[in-house]
């Protein structure tokens, strides 16, 4: 059982404290964009566009994230406004504070409109992104929940369990388990802790289940998926949540979590109702994948059998095969009437076969 409550500044500069939340946050960003691009490059998408679009996206989440966290925690900003948006206080002297405070939801919300608006913007494909993205948003959870650790937020009820966490008086204010209370010796259930690893065990499953039923798939299941896993976990953990923004008694996050689910719940049932479109098919996405070359069967319009012979070099004719590619296409030119000389009017020629495997 963990005996002791952890510092949220991971260094301190002068009057500039940088703190294990923000240090968190670029460590789960640099490790998105190393497996976005890698995803990126398999399902045959351009990863030059990773960095570009984390950027937009990163800056888009932040804010429907903070707007959400602050209208989820009003109480702590009603009085200070400008905390909103300052990393610093001049309370009692200035003082850095940085900006700690994310809604998921929110982030979410406005990720998503960001991430159609670049994908339309590229001329590319939103639904094949948001399968490539939906890995590193789990990603992203399982690092960047520890964030909320250090910070000594996102705990639940008091605990016995060997995983309880401690939590310092300072930061049980405006909770139901002050120390007046609850003895400072108490230990909390850790909702940072399960919502990291439901992040892990959720991109591990998007992951085998890209690959696993890669044929079975439509551009946008991963990512539908993403939003039926994390709304479930995330209703089940409001019940252990004792701060949460409420609508009539309900937490707000319990509702959002609720509609998410049986959305996209729906919206994958409602796809999977008859056989694929075209462009949906398993072929299509292989055609479009370079990593994977299918066998020629049949030459394409317009070429002949050197065209063939090219695109097999190094591999040996059939076994009885009367000639090779070249001698081959030889014998259809010689079925032609050479110029000036008038077309036989008793037994044709026989023409030779383009395809060379069928030589006796």
């Amino acid at each position: 059982m963990l005996n002791f409550t952890p510092d949220e500044v991971a260094v301190q500069i002068g009057p500039i404290a940088v703190y294990w939340y923000g240090i968190l946050y670029a460590v789960g960003l640099a490790a998105v964009y190393l497996l976005l691009t890698r995803l990126a490059v398999r399902a045959g998408r351009n990863p030059d566009h990773v960095g570009n679009g984390m950027i937009i996206v990163a800056i888009a989440a932040v804010i429907g994230g903070r707007l959400y966290h602050v209208i989820d925690q009003w109480a702590l900003y009603q009085d200070n406004p400008a905390s909103i948006f300052l990393p610093f206080t001049t309370e009692g002297g200035f003082r850095w504070t940085g900006v700690a405070g994310l809604g998921v939801y929110g982030g979410i919300a406005t990720g998503t409109l960001a991430a159609y608006l670049y994908t339309r913007r590229l001329r590319e494909p939103f639904w094949a992104w948001a399968d490539i993205i939906a890995p590193g948003l789990f990603l992203m959870q399982a690092i960047g929940r520890w964030g909320n650790f250090f910070n000594q937020e996102l705990f639940g009820p008091p605990t016995n369990l060997p995983w309880g966490i401690p939590i310092d008086c300072d930061h049980r204010l405006g909770t139901p388990y002050p120390c007046a209370t609850f003895a400072e010796t108490t230990t909390f259930h850790p909702l940072f802790l399960y919502e990291s690893l439901s992040g892990l065990l959720g991109m591990i499953f998007l992951l085998w289940l890209g690959n696993r039923f890669r044929s079975r798939l439509r551009p946008g299941d991963l990512a539908l998926a993403f939003f039926i896993w994390y709304g479930t976990v995330r209703f089940a953990l409001e019940t252990l949540r004792s701060d949460n923004w409420t609508f009539f008694g309900v937490p707000t996050a319990m509702l959002i979590s609720a509609v998410v689910v049986i959305g996209a719940t729906a919206v994958l049932v409602y796809r999977h109702r008859g056989p694929a479109p075209p462009e949906d098919r398993p072929e299509a996405s292989a055609a479009a994948d370079p990593d994977e070359d299918g066998p020629i069967d049949e030459l394409p319009p317009g070429a002949d059998a050197r065209d063939l012979a090219a695109s097999t070099e190094g591999t040996e004719p059939p076994t009885g095969a009367s000639g090779d590619a070249t001698a081959l296409s030889d014998g259809a030119a010689t079925a032609a009437p050479a110029a000036g000389e008038p077309a036989d009017s008793g037994t044709a020629r026989p023409a030779a076969d383009p395809d060379p495997s069928s030589a006796g």
